[in-house]
């Protein structure tokens, strides 16, 4: 349960990370960073490599899973309502390239 919140708050960072078009995403990483930082001092992780954890959530997690994770975290650290919805608008994006994917 620990390590699954983990992956998905470092998947939620690496998903805002692919969000080139907004403009403030260092701010919100930042804040993600920390919040992920405040999690581990509350809930000892023991026996795992949360650096190896993180660099497979990284290269095995969709895009797609990544953002999905963003939208449980941006509002945990009081993220923008403008991110949120550029966030869904390009789940959106990706939904419709699967869609034509399969035509």
């Amino acid at each position: 349960m620990l390590l699954d919140t983990f992956r998905y708050l470092v998947g939620a960072y690496y998903g805002i990370a692919e969000m080139d078009n907004y403009e403030l995403k260092e701010y919100v990483l930042k804040d993600i960073e920390n919040y992920i930082m405040d999690y581990l001092k509350d809930n000892k992780i023991e026996n795992i490599n949360l650096e190896e954890e993180a660099k497979k959530v990284e290269e095995e997690l969709t895009l797609k899973t990544k953002l999905q994770d963003s939208l449980i975290v941006l509002p945990k650290v009081n993220a923008s309502l403008e991110l949120i919805l550029l966030v869904k608008a390009r789940l959106k994006e990706i939904r419709e390239e699967e869609l034509e994917s399969y035509k």
